[in-house]
């Protein structure tokens, strides 16, 4: 059995987003939900497209004015506080930070140095896109032929993506549904993949109101010639109908994905 991983700088990433840590209380950075607040609604952290460091400057700002002391912070008291303040990261900025370490670590340079923005509108569209590229980009601008291109499963590589685009309606509503997940580790057995697994940001029904964020998924490859939704996917315990993440994919339009670049 062989395993291939993600680089260390972009693993790191995704320790950073599932252990975020403020003195002693660890936590996985919540899922953000779409929610808006006025105050300061134009920072990245606070529209679900900060960085483990942008989120952290935002929790120690919120502790300093509210002046609570961080040695009392404990872990259920620190995902209370980002979830409350609507502080979190939506798949597509978790994926972004990821991708960014590893394009980074592969020489291609930083990601924005390569994304197209096609749904930026007009040219004050695009240039607000190329000025603030992780706030726009989203789960159909990693999905469009000018930034990734469809592989078949026996060709999959770590960093690799899986988009599930929901078909039924380009309204803002329906676009909600959109999702995106990253391959980060794959095992092979004599050269062909056998497992896939994957990280996202999600919020599964079950979570409640303070148990999402990162979750992390695995894909066994049943059938090397059949599609992702063929193959049989594990999450939190759950496989078939009872995996949130499985049914989703199985009602959208699912693809696996490589960045052009890549």
């Amino acid at each position: 059995m062989n395993t291939k991983t993600l680089s260390k700088t972009a693993l790191d990433m995704i320790d950073q987003y599932k252990n975020f840590q403020i003195g002693n209380a660890i936590c996985s950075i919540p899922y953000f939900n779409n929610k808006r607040i006025a105050k300061r609604a134009g920072l990245r952290e606070l529209i679900g497209k900060g960085s483990p460091k942008d989120i952290w400057s935002e929790v120690e700002h919120i502790l300093t004015i509210n002046k609570i002391d961080r040695k009392v912070i404990n872990s259920e008291n620190l995902v209370k506080i980002l979830v409350d303040n609507n502080i979190g990261i939506d798949c597509s900025g978790y994926v972004f930070y990821i991708l960014n370490e590893e394009s980074k670590s592969r020489e291609k340079g930083t990601l924005d140095r390569h994304l197209s923005f096609p749904y930026g509108m007009g040219i004050f569209g695009k240039i607000k896109s190329r000025i603030r590229p992780v706030e726009n980009t989203d789960v159909r601008t990693f999905a469009h032929n000018k930034n990734s291109k469809i592989i078949e499963i026996k060709d999959i590589q770590v960093g690799d993506i899986i988009v599930m685009i929901n078909s039924a309606s380009n309204d803002s509503v329906d676009r909600i549904r959109d999702h995106i997940a990253l391959i980060y580790q794959i095992e092979y057995q004599n050269f062909v993949p056998v497992t896939l697994h994957y990280t996202h940001s999600v919020a599964w029904p079950t979570d409640g109101e303070y148990g999402h964020g990162i979750h992390d998924g695995r894909i066994d490859i049943t059938d090397i010639n059949k599609t992702i939704i063929e193959q049989r996917w594990n999450e939190l315990g759950k496989n078939d109908a009872e995996n949130y993440t499985f049914m989703r994919a199985k009602i959208s339009t699912t693809e696996l994905r490589r960045l052009n670049w890549f």
